[in-house]
């Protein structure tokens, strides 16, 4: 330490310093090198700000990490540390920035407060664990028995596992990649993320439309198979004796839709996590009651686990083609789970990936004891013989319609209807989030409460007229599946590689270009096998008539 009354000052992460009288603080802004040589000698001039000893985290801050803000000539004075107390909330402020450290001062993009899924930064690893649980269960999970009847129980279990596996490491790939140490931003969607990384020009090419096609999309599915449900569940519960007038199949897809027109004025994505939390629960209690019901009814007489074959061996090719991308569509919510991180606090202490994954390994535990008793249970009690169209949801009624009791048969399809409501709030989140930032972007001012109620309205009842007007839009599943198969399976490891750049033919480096191009490659592959299935099998085409 210099001599003098002069003190070294040393500006730590968690505490700042209160100067008593600014007055006494003489500045200079003279150049470096013609700094003072007396207050040389007592070494008192502030060093330029380092981003390697200011920030111990790593995370830099682009403008000012290759000058100093200021050159102080420091003359004794009087100083007390204190807490430092900001007013700045938690999502206006980049993570790690050395700004913030030293005058709490960040500019950020002040929308993000005004819009659907960053407008509450409250959620945790429970919220977390609902949403994902709620998005990545569904109804594609009940075809899956289809497909070993095509694979065998050795390639359907193998091809099951691997794709678990796989899915589940560009989950982990996605929360590592939410928030950025090299420019302190967080990435809160997958559309933003891939135009930070691809550019715009590529994500209007290749991302744009799997993105809002695996969130309308879906909500128009989520009408069809709800709107059913019901209309099931009104049969089960009224029964042949009944004698008043049942509402017809569109009736039932509009009672649907004002259900979950209701249930979208919650504001944001936080707000809906006690939805999805029923979601979640009634998803995992229709998966559960088809097995047990499957297995504890016993096998059916004259059950074959022997592949199917077929013709010619270009059917047969397509035939395993069209298995593969069964297991491939039965995972799901990747689009959204960099918006599910978005609702989390983060600090450079605390990133949010940490409670993030700690509700994913959860749900996605939960979600492995549902999807692979399913698959496994339901091969063994059907074999060759379960449905192919419906999967367990048809073969429980078709199969075990009289023998099991109308309670859990009632149960089942209204758990598939809340079910329903639920997964269209957050899968329908990221659209509202678009129509939102549309207004917010061309009126710099929240979308009033009104207006938000009116497009809301407006989409579920837009998705109600889709569902209506082209009622076989199931049939090109095969095919916009094919194109969608990249958002989980292939570009969370092109980001890797873009964004971390791992040396190269490094364990990292090599996996990723290998699921990358094999995710890709799967892609093509189950496009080509959609349009064949089009070609080969047709179309009944019927506009406005649902079955």
């Amino acid at each position: 330490m210099a001599e003098g009354n002069q003190r070294e000052l040393d500006i730590h992460d968690d505490e700042f310093i209160e100067v008593d009288d600014f007055s006494a603080i003489p500045v200079s802004t003279a150049s470096p090198p013609e700094i003072d040589s007396a207050a040389q000698d007592h070494g008192a001039s502030a060093p330029p700000m380092q981003t390697d000893q200011s920030n111990p985290s790593g995370m830099s801050s682009p403008s000012l990490s290759e000058k100093p803000l200021l050159n102080l000539s420091i003359v004794p004075v009087n100083i007390r540390r204190v807490t430092p107390r900001s007013h700045t909330p938690n999502f206006f402020t980049p993570l790690g920035s050395p700004i913030r450290r030293a005058i709490q001062l960040t500019k950020f993009d002040p929308q993000d407060a005004w819009l659907p899924i960053t407008e509450s930064r409250n959620g945790n690893a429970y919220y977390a664990a609902f949403h994902s649980l709620c998005s990545g269960i569904g109804i594609p999970a009940l075809v899956l028995p289809v497909s070993f009847t095509v694979l065998g129980w050795t390639w359907g279990i193998i091809s099951l596992t691997v794709a678990f596996i796989w899915q589940l490491y560009t989950l982990w790939l996605l929360v590592k990649l939410h928030e950025s140490k090299e420019t302190g931003m967080r990435y809160s969607r997958y559309l933003q993320l891939f135009s930070s990384t691809f550019g715009d020009k590529m994500k209007n090419i290749f991302a744009v439309f799997p993105i809002y096609y695996l969130s309308g999309g879906t909500c128009c599915a989520l009408i069809i198979v709800g709107g059913s449900s019901m209309k099931l569940f009104y049969e089960i519960l009224c029964g042949h004796e009944c004698t008043s007038k049942p509402l017809t199949t569109v009736e039932w897809y509009l009672v649907f839709t004002c259900a979950a027109v209701v249930l979208s004025q919650l504001p944001n994505l936080n707000s809906i996590a006690g939805v999805s939390l029923i979601g979640a629960i009634t998803a995992i209690g229709y998966c559960t009651i088809m097995w047990l019901v499957a297995v504890t009814e016993g096998r059916l007489d004259g059950v074959s686990y022997d592949p199917k074959k077929e013709n010619s061996n270009t059917a047969m090719i397509f035939s395993i083609l069209n298995s593969l991308g069964i297991i491939a569509f039965a995972f799901k919510g990747h689009n959204l789970t960099l918006e599910i991180q978005a609702t989390m606090p983060s600090s450079d202490k605390k990133p949010s990936h940490v409670p993030m994954w700690r509700g994913v390994k959860i749900a996605y535990f939960i979600i492995a004891l549902c999807l692979f008793p399913l698959a496994i249970g339901g091969y063994w009690a059907y074999g060759h013989l379960i449905p192919p169209n419906g999967g367990m949801l048809t073969a429980i009624y078709q199969y075990h319609g009289r023998d099991t009791s109308k309670f859990i048969l009632a149960l089942t399809s209204l758990f598939i209807v809340v079910n329903a409501v639920s997964s269209f709030q957050i899968f329908g989140m990221p659209m509202f989030d678009d129509m939102e930032s549309k207004y917010i972007t061309r009126f710099n001012k929240p979308c009033p409460w009104w207006l938000r109620s009116i497009s809301r309205a407006m989409f579920g009842f837009g998705c109600f007229f889709i569902a209506v007007a082209i009622p076989f839009l199931g049939s090109f599943a095969g095919l916009i599946g094919g194109i969608a198969i990249p958002i989980t399976f292939a570009y969370p490891c092109f980001f890797w590689l873009k964004i971390k750049k791992p040396e190269k033919f490094s364990f990292m480096w090599l996996l990723n270009w290998t699921l990358g191009l094999l995710g890709t490659a799967l892609s093509v592959i189950l496009i080509a096998a959609g349009i064949y299935v089009v070609i080969d099998t047709g179309i009944q085409v019927s506009f406005f008539k649902p079955q």
